[in-house]
């Protein structure tokens, strides 16, 4: 393993430091591995496992009766959603698909595994729904178990629409508390981080859960110094859009034992050349092309 491991890590760009600081890179599938298999789908999910991500991402909004599902979007986006029916829904009539306004039972019947998807059509393609966080933990546990593969960390966004409490999501604390029910009840809090771009809900849980990994979330390019001043705590991870990332932010982020983890990248000369950055890891839509590394 340990030759397999120096193998792949001698292919990057200036890779010279201390071998074991290699074995900590973190490889996160979005939303399982999105450019492949629909994503925050257990099947892509376990498709993850079965490439080697050490970190699920996934994405969590709430619905009508409290709970925890995986959706990128608080609504089922046009790009991947269809009715019950079979149909399509429209850009302009996405929004009225609320998540947060149906039952479990009513958004377990959209297909969302079906459609091509414009942005990555290389997707396999079959009748999948949004699944429960719980139901998701779950099945990827019991697959780690079955196939003696090591037990993932997961990265669950808590994903929200700017002034969209009470419309599209409950507000922090309950989004977070609903959330740290699931993971308390999973027993797998040492293996949790929660993300966001909302910095409330990660306040909150700072606050209340102080032992929990968190990551920031960033898209807009302004200075890191700030970002983490007006968060009012040092998260465990900052991540940043991927083109917003530079040697000098690794090394500030580095200097204040903060990890840094850009998102989201796509190709294997990007790859190679944030881990010649010093980054501590990658979010990627196809974590099968970390195996590509060394070819």
């Amino acid at each position: 393993m340990y030759k397999k491991l120096l193998l792949l890590f001698t292919f990057t760009i200036g890779f010279s430091t201390v071998f074991a600081q290699k074995q900590k890179f973190d490889v996160q599938g979005k939303a399982g591995a999105r450019g492949i298999m629909p994503e925050n789908t257990i099947e892509g999910m376990l498709k993850a496992l079965d490439l080697g991500v050490t970190t699920l991402e996934m994405d969590a909004v709430i619905s009508k009766d409290k709970q925890v599902v995986l959706s990128q979007e608080p609504y089922f986006n046009n790009e991947i959603s269809l009715m019950p029916n079979g149909k399509a829904i429209s850009l302009k009539d996405q929004k009225k698909y609320n998540i947060y306004k149906m039952d479990y039972e009513q958004v377990k019947k959209f297909d969302v595994g079906s459609k091509v998807h414009a942005r990555f059509p290389g997707q396999v393609k079959f009748k999948a729904y949004k699944p429960l966080l719980s139901e998701t933990i779950d099945a990827t546990e019991a697959y780690a178990k079955a196939h003696k593969i090591a037990k993932p960390v997961y990265s669950i966004e808590t994903k929200t629409i700017k002034n969209g409490d009470n419309e599209f999501q409950p507000e922090p604390a309950e989004f977070v508390d609903l959330i740290m029910g699931v993971v308390n009840a999973k027993k797998i809090s040492r293996r949790v981080i929660i993300e966001s771009f909302d910095m409330r809900t990660l306040q909150y849980l700072h606050e209340k859960y102080p032992k929990i990994q968190t990551s920031l979330l960033i898209d807009e390019k302004e200075p890191f110094e700030d970002y983490v001043e007006k968060l009012g705590f040092k998260p465990t991870i900052y991540s940043p859009y991927s083109v917003l990332v530079g040697k000098g932010l690794v090394d500030r982020c580095h200097a204040m034992g903060i990890k840094i983890i850009p998102w989201t990248v796509n190709t294997i000369k990007e790859i190679k050349y944030f881990m010649s950055l010093g980054v501590d890891g990658v979010i990627t839509d196809y974590p099968n092309l970390m195996g590509q590394l060394n070819k």
